[in-house]
């Protein structure tokens, strides 16, 4: 026997935050110690296993696939602790052939889908099921004999062992033997030899590896902190041994020098593994086929499929006759039949078909797939590809085989329907979400260290920050970069510490996560192929990730869910309430309205057009036909947008457009000369030197990839071809394939970028011909946004929209719509399940209930005629902060006070109506008001509210201000273009500085811990949203006169990457004091010292200026109602003149009493005219 040795207890860092082994370090290793083959055995899963088969193969190390699964003490359907008993012991299994890997991967998804409590267990009868082709050690120290045998029960332990050996036969099932030094391992080694005696078994050495170099302990031990969340300094914590590292032969068998058979037995086993993977990523073998329930083929149902598509699509005379549309559409057809992908587009069909027919909104295509005609005459995609020049090869390439990749978008709140529909249709257990893999990336495993390592998060922080804020970027990288980090490293000894566990670290696996759209559709139950286990909403999830199922073949798609689908549905059903047959999908494409709209750069809420460089850009374009918007999309990206203004220069005619040779005008005419899209490569490659479009797509990526040699090879075909097909000299064809060489770095999916195009047009449609609906509708997608809800109520102003403050009498769940008094405008109500704190099931029984009882008279009223338990406190204090019981006329800081009468009165009148005795609390009872509806303030005790706190409440629970801004009589200045805006904070240029106008909303005072120095954190605010604002010491000191709460200032800031959050925020240089613009420009109030003075004409004068409108009401003429009615009337008409109400007894007696700043109105015709019955005296 040889004297080497195999591992065949180890664990990757797919044991999460335990293993410390990455597999391509694990390869090079195994490679210099000449071990012949290695085993991977993670903690209950095979997360890593074709990454490690892969690597192994590629390194020549034969691959063992195994598992440390959790055995529990009896069955794995028992979730609950045995007592005396562990809740599970360690057993290692190997998968020795196909059908072991196959019982491994079932055994697997079994203990993590049926069996896991604490962790994923299996049991003996699930072992016993699954046995063949399994080799079984019998464990580490936690192994279940071994804990037997620790316990002095060794009768036990014998029973225990039998079991296995009728589960896997002496032949494959060993003895596992460690050896770190420890009693326990001495004593059980003892033991297992005189079992193997007793027994006929054979021993096997093992070291449970979890990293690989003795050295590396230290750092290991970090990350069990990290992993267990513990300090390194805590004493009662999990610790490893610095012997469970990757031994040499030599080591391992001088450890077992007593019993060298169990070093020879490694050999053996690795021996016994006969398993050769199938990895073939082309393949369709294992895609589950379409059934046809009618008697043709499915190849003859596909193409009558197309065909009937495409006479819908172009009418049935172009569809017989065209010869252009035959050719692409049979060309098309062969190749899905040749690469026998024609079950793939029928089961995308499918379920495109069942999610349209079940009016669920589908994006009209995404990545590549719009290059297909037959994509869209199936309905897969909405995008004519013949019109908008797409090329099918870059799609489905016939010279380089590979399956289809078809990306599909669908409303964000309705995929999911779209989701179980395919699991119904193809089975629960043939259906998967796809598992991701999150890694300890620089800055967070710098945090993380220095947090178990005990520094205070700020020292930690300090170094991670020194870190680049680069897509990418690793510490070895960081450190070259920053002199200061490098400095840190080398003069502060914990720094230096910190650095050398993090490097270690970086990049290993953290933990799990869910594929946000992917989707694994199988040709059976997926544990046949695929090991599974459950998300953290039990759904069920592969264990393998994107990649690896590529490698099997497996038939993976992207359910992606895009909210702007849902804006425009939404958009679409409220301009279909008032004027039916609206159709998206018809809309000309070519509306100047829309074009104007994007030209002067409203784009705000517009599909991949509303950031701050999109606006300044679409301004600068003059946009006049989609294809621009199209061109957009690919150009604004990093590297392209420097392409820009020699585009828009070509474009408007100041600059020549110039083409290399006459056949690129063909190619790149509708841009100008200059190629911005991959699929302008390939049709370059085609006219000029005779490539196919399959071979055009290879070139492509060869120039993507800048593989030199490929790149070579390339040229030569590519000059050559261009003199066999049009004569073109070397030197010019040769200056050609460098043009498109640069270029082909640059490209876009013209097909991705045409799709969304589309979206973006519709978008921009929407809000220039219906921008009550569209913005509605928008506003309804953001409901649980209140920031982003603040930006598009200032876009509605800047429209001459007005957003109304939700009613409980007006308002709908969604925002929506409505028609204001006398105006022709139509303003947008506030939907109630956008108000923090209510709950969308709780309104929808509100106003299912008003729809059916009629309006609510008031709050009591509300709050009587909800079910039981549906409106709480908490709920009922939320709708009144919010102003959504205003129209009753009660004082919001009233209502307030009386919310736990209001909801015991309501609870007693329901019981009474459970009991049948309705007539104890009569419907017409108001707890707390009075009878007539007037207010009478002496029965509630209570403070009446300041607008500062009104507002205050509206921006927190509605996130603006309905009743008014505090910044109202600034926005003269706001409006200058001196000033950035809070809502393109996120657009801003890093480390630049910009000038803000805005309020101090909240400040934070600090002090640095080293030196003491005062410090702030701001709460800024203007009229598009609000951001956090760093005020350190030095400005701090400057400015501590400014920073009060409620000052309105000028902020001189830097944009800088808030470390915790990873977005821009915004740090101090300069502030100062804005004053209020003259007063010439400010509204006057009436004198709040008149209220409530009787008959007095000083008084009626002072109420009669012009800028005051007086209302008389009279007792003896009018009702509450009345009241209800000019309420309305005020609110509908918002302006700077004050309102008067004067109320009258009847007996020449009255009251004059201001309205307040709530209802300041503009004093038009228009209003006085809906007012005249309330206006004479």
């Amino acid at each position: 026997m040889s004297d080497s040795f195999v591992h065949l207890h180890l664990h990757t860092e797919y044991s999460l935050l335990d293993g410390a082994v990455k597999i391509a370090d694990l390869m090079a290793k195994v490679n210099r110690c000449k071990m012949p083959a290695v085993a991977m055995t993670d903690h209950g899963n095979l997360y890593g296993a074709i990454d490690f088969y892969k690597q192994a193969s590629k390194s020549g190390v034969k691959p063992i696939i195994g598992s440390e699964v959790y055995l529990a003490p009896g069955s794995m359907l028992e979730k609950k602790k045995v007592p005396g008993l562990p809740n599970a012991h360690h057993l290692t299994l190997l998968a020795k052939n196909a059908i072991g890997y196959e019982n491994l991967v079932r055994l697997v998804s079994h203990a993590h889908l049926d069996g896991q409590y604490y962790k994923p267990r299996i049991d003996k009868e699930a072992l016993d099921k699954f046995s063949e082709g399994i080799i079984c050690l019998s464990g580490c120290i936690n192994g279940e004999i071994n804990y037997w045998i620790q316990q002095d029960q060794l009768d036990i332990a014998r029973e225990k062992l039998r079991e296995f050996v009728d589960i896997y036969g002496k032949d494959d099932f060993y003895l596992e033997m460690h050896d770190h030094g420890m009693d326990q391992q001495r004593q059980c080694n003892r033991q297992l030899l005189e079992f193997c005696g007793e027994f006929s078994l054979k021993p096997v050495a093992a070291n449970d590896v979890h990293f690989l170099n003795r050295k590396d302990h230290e750092a290991h031990d970090v990350l069990i902190c990290i992993g267990t969340g513990k300090m390194v300094l805590d004493e009662n914590r999990m610790r490893y041994s610095p012997e469970v590292h990757f031994k040499t032969a030599r080591e391992m068998r001088q450890l077992f020098k007593e019993v060298p058979v169990a070093c020879d037995n490694t050999l053996e086993i690795a021996e016994k593994i006969d398993f050769n993977m199938v990895l073939d990523s082309t393949s369709s073998e294992r895609y589950p086929e379409y059934e046809i329930n009618t008697g043709s083929s499915r190849k003859d149902y596909f193409r009558d499929l197309c065909e009937q598509g495409l006479a819908e699509r172009y009418g049935t005379e172009k569809a017989e006759n065209d010869e252009e549309l035959r050719d692409r559409l049979d060309y098309e057809i062969g190749i899905m039949e040749r690469m026998g992908f024609v079950s793939y587009f029928l089961i995308t069909w499918d379920f495109i078909k069942w999610a349209k027919d079940n009016k669920i909104p589908v994006g009209p295509g995404r990545g590549s797939a719009a290059g297909s005609l037959v994509a869209y005459v199936l309905g897969i995609t909405d995008l004519d590809p013949l019109r908008y020049g797409l090329i099918f090869e870059r799609f489905l390439n016939p010279e380089r085989v590979s399956p289809p990749d078809v990306d599909v978008d669908f409303c964000q709140t309705r995929r999911p329907e779209v989701i179980e529909y395919v699991r119904q249709k193809y089975g629960e257990k043939c259906v998967s979400h796809i598992i991701t893999f999150g890694t300890l990336g620089a800055k967070s495993v710098v945090r993380d260290v220095g947090r178990v390592m005990g520094l205070s998060y700020g020292e930690a922080d300090r170094i991670a920050k020194m870190i680049p804020n680069e897509l990418g970027i690793n510490l070895a990288s960081a450190r070259k970069k920053n002199p200061e980090l490098k400095e840190a490293i080398a003069n502060e000894p914990a720094t230096e510490q910190l650095w050398e566990y993090s490097t270690f670290l970086e990049g290993l696996t953290r933990g799990v996560g869910i594929h946000a759209a992917g989707i694994v559709i199988g040709d059976c139950e997926l544990d046949v192929h695929v090991p599974l286990t459950r998300g953290n909403e039990n759904e069920v999830v592969t264990q393998y990730a994107m990649k690896p199922l590529t490698d099997l073949g497996m038939l993976k798609m992207d359910f992606l869910g895009l909210k702007t689908l849902t804006v425009i549905q939404d958009a679409v059903d409220l301009i279909n309430g008032n004027e039916s047959g609206f159709n998206i999908s018809k809309i000309p494409i070519d509306d100047a309205k829309t074009f104007e709209l994007l030209n002067a750069g409203e784009t705000c809420g517009v599909f991949q057009l509303e950031s701050g460089g999109m606006v300044a850009l679409c301004k600068q374009f003059g946009v006049n036909r989609i294809e621009d918007i199209i061109a957009l999309i690919a150009l604004y990206r990093p590297g392209p947008m420097e392409l820009i203004p020699d585009f828009i220069d070509r474009k408007k005619g100041k600059k020549k457009v110039q083409y290399l040779h006459p056949l690129l005008e063909e190619v790149s005419r509708e841009t100008h000369g200059i190629l911005i899209y991959q699929e302008q490569v390939q049709k370059a490659a085609n006219v000029l030197a005779g490539y196919s479009l399959g071979d055009a797509d290879l070139l492509r990526r060869a120039m993507g990839k800048k593989d030199p040699e490929e790149m070579a090879k390339q040229r030569t075909i590519f000059v050559e071809g261009c003199k066999k097909f049009n004569e073109i000299p070397d030197k010019q064809a040769n200056g050609i394939f460098d043009l498109l060489e640069k270029f082909a770095g640059y490209g876009f999916n013209k097909s991705h970028s045409a799709a969304y195009g589309l979206i973006s047009y519709q978008t921009a449609y929407l809000k220039a011909n219906y921008p009550v609906e569209f913005m509605a509708a928008l506003l309804s997608n953001e409901i649980n946004n209140t920031d982003k809800i603040s930006v598009f109520v200032e876009e509605c102003k800047s429209m001459g929209i007005r957003v109304l403050p939700p009613d409980v009498n007006k308002s709908f769940l969604k925002f929506s719509p409505e028609d204001s008094p006398g105006e022709d405008a139509t303003s947008i109500r506030y939907g109630l399940a956008a108000i923090k704190n209510v709950g969308a099931a709780a309104m929808d029984l509100a106003i299912n209930e008003r729809v059916e009882g009629g309006a609510y008279d008031c709050v009591d009223d509300f709050a009587r005629r909800q079910q039981s338990r549906s409106v709480n406190k908490k709920i009922l204090e939320s709708l009144t902060r919010a102003g959504a019981f205003d129209f009753s006329g009660e004082e919001r800081a009233r209502i307030f006070a009386r919310v736990d009468s209001i909801i015991s009165a309501a609870s007693l009148a329901h019981k009474d109506r459970v009991s049948g005795q309705g007539s104890l609390f009569d419907e017409d009872t108001d707890y707390g008001s009075t009878a007539n509806g007037s207010l009478d303030n002496s029965q509630v005790d209570y403070e009446p509210w300041s607008e500062d706190v009104i507002l205050a409440a509206e921006r927190e629970l509605l996130g603006f201000y309905v009743t008014g801004h505090p910044l109202d009589s600034y926005r003269s200045l706001f409006s200058s273009d001196k000033y950035k805006r809070l809502s393109e904070l996120q657009d801003l240029k890093e480390h630049k500085k910009y000038n803000f106008m805005g309020r101090i909303a909240g400040v934070e005072k600090m002090f640095t811990k080293k030196a003491g120095k005062p410090f702030a954190k701001l709460n800024f605010e203007e009229f598009t949203g609000q951001a956090e604002v760093m005020v350190w010491s030095e400005v701090f000191v400057k400015s501590t006169e400014v920073l009060q709460v409620g000052a309105v200032i000028e902020l001189l800031a830097k944009v800088e990457i808030d470390s915790r959050s990873e977005t821009k925020r915004l740090t101090a240089e300069k502030i100062r004091p804005i004053s209020k613009p003259s007063e010439n420009s400010v509204p006057k109030n009436i004198d709040k010292s008149q209220n409530s003075q009787v008959g007095s004409n000083s008084n009626y004068e002072a109420l009669s200026k012009p800028s005051v409108l007086n209302v008389y009401f009279k007792r003896d003429v009018h009702k509450v109602s009345d009241l209800h009615m000019i309420r309305d009337i005020l609110v509908a008409h918002p302006g700077s003149d004050s309102v008067a109400l004067h109320f009258s007894s009847g007996e020449g007696s009255g009251v004059w009493i201001d309205a307040g700043s709530r209802y300041l109105v503009e004093n038009s015709e228009n209003l006085r005219s809906q007012l005249k019955g309330w206006l004479a005296e």
